[in-house]
């Protein structure tokens, strides 16, 4: 039978990536504020009004500093998932620091929802050469952090070898389910104004365009699988401000038309694992 899953996931950074980029002033701390303070309680409402199970990818830093936001996540039925303790992408740490990341984030999570993750997502989309064998010793069963498809998850290989001047050779599969992702897909690049010391990232799209980018995306899921899943990136502090999170439940309202099925990721990953590899059909 064709189902077509769509995967709601919350990466609830609050402040924690302002922090990682030295950027500690009032004025950029509160922008990471407004995540769990105002729009949090809004995005769970929403969430509750049309009856959705999400996954929120939480650093530590945002359950050390805000547990009250976070326990309200937790007391809604949301999984809650890992996203580093820092906001430092694996790629920039060394391996020490790498899994010193994973066992505090992890911990933090098990005090906060009673049980370890089960899923990672790299804070950036940027894992290490360590980070697939990191994740499967300290016992996580799927990443989100890689964009090797867009609807169909498939296990993360470990022990590439990509050098320059050769051609690369591919390792072997894992038992780690990856969950793709895609920055497409993703709120921050299409809204988040952002003013580096050497660019500015303009942000600040009409939500009305980034909606029908985002519909037409599942819409194709439909016609590319019979059993597909496609997943949604969104941060409280970007998507929860007005407008955007008016678009958000107009996507909402409009894939429940057009069939589909929201699920949190854990459970659509041992779906996955039921089934094994889904056909392309297209």
């Amino acid at each position: 039978m064709a189902k077509h899953i769509v995967c709601l996931t919350f990466d609830f950074d609050a402040i924690s990536g302002f922090i990682a980029r030295g950027q500690t002033t009032p004025s950029l701390i509160s922008r990471g504020e407004f995540g769990p303070r105002v729009a949090a309680p809004r995005l769970l409402a929403l969430l509750k009004r049309h009856g959705i199970q999400s996954t929120w990818f939480v650093p530590g830093h945002t359950i050390e500093t805000f547990p009250a936001a976070v326990e309200t996540v937790v007391a809604a039925g949301h999984e809650i998932a890992h996203h580093g303790w820092t906001h430092r992408p694996p790629a920039n740490l060394a391996r020490e620091e790498e899994e010193a990341e994973l066992v505090r984030g992890n911990e933090a999570i098990r005090r906060i929802s009673g049980q370890y993750a089960r899923g990672y997502r790299s804070p950036s989309w940027d894992l290490s050469q360590h980070s697939i064998e990191l994740m499967l010793k300290h016992g996580f069963i799927y990443d989100s952090s890689m964009m090797g498809d867009d609807c169909t998850p498939y296990y993360a290989r470990r022990g590439d070898v990509i050098e320059l001047e050769c051609p690369a050779r591919f390792g072997p599969a894992s038992a780690l389910v990856e969950m793709p992702i895609h920055w497409s897909t993703d709120d921050s690049p299409h809204f988040e104004y952002m003013r580096m010391p050497t660019h500015v990232r303009q942000g600040l799209m009409s939500a009305r365009a980034v909606e029908e980018n985002w519909i037409a995306d599942f819409l194709h899921m439909g016609q590319a699988v019979d059993w597909g899943v496609l997943t949604y990136t969104c941060h409280p502090f970007i998507i929860g401000r007005g407008h955007r999170i008016l678009m958000l439940e107009r996507l909402i309202e409009r894939m429940i038309k057009d069939g589909a099925v929201f699920q949190r990721m854990d459970e659509t990953v041992e779906e996955f694992e039921t089934r094994g590899r889904p056909a392309r059909v297209a």
